[in-house]
């Protein structure tokens, strides 16, 4: 088993900035990818960002240029800097560790953007 355990989320008023964080523990795998993904209640659960431990990165038409992932692999913690937030970043932001043979989700931490 993975246990994630997520942080940093909050209000933030449109234009602001908010690092969200992700520690995974347990019985983690040396090769994984780790990723954020976003759900607003009612809709599915959508992509943000993605980085495995090879350093290959992956991000939304929606947060490029704004949006930035980074791990720290001896920590097996990912990050998610988001800048120039805006009303429509509002969600749920879940992190998910996975690999070929498995994947885990963490509990969410709520994103909200006023305007």
């Amino acid at each position: 088993q993975v246990h994630l355990v997520e942080s940093g989320g909050g209000l933030v008023q449109s234009g602001g900035s908010l690092r969200l964080s992700c520690a995974a523990s347990g019985r983690t795998f040396s090769i994984n990818t780790m990723a954020w993904y976003r759900q607003v209640p009612g809709t599915q659960r959508d992509l943000v960002a993605s980085l495995s431990t090879g350093g290959t990165a992956n991000y939304a038409d929606s947060v490029k240029g704004r949006f930035t992932i980074s791990r720290d692999n001896d920590k097996n913690t990912v990050y998610l800097q988001m800048n120039s937030l805006k009303p429509e970043d509002t969600a749920v932001y879940y992190c998910k560790y996975y690999n070929r043979w498995m994947n885990y989700w963490g509990q969410g931490t709520q994103v909200t953007v006023s305007s």
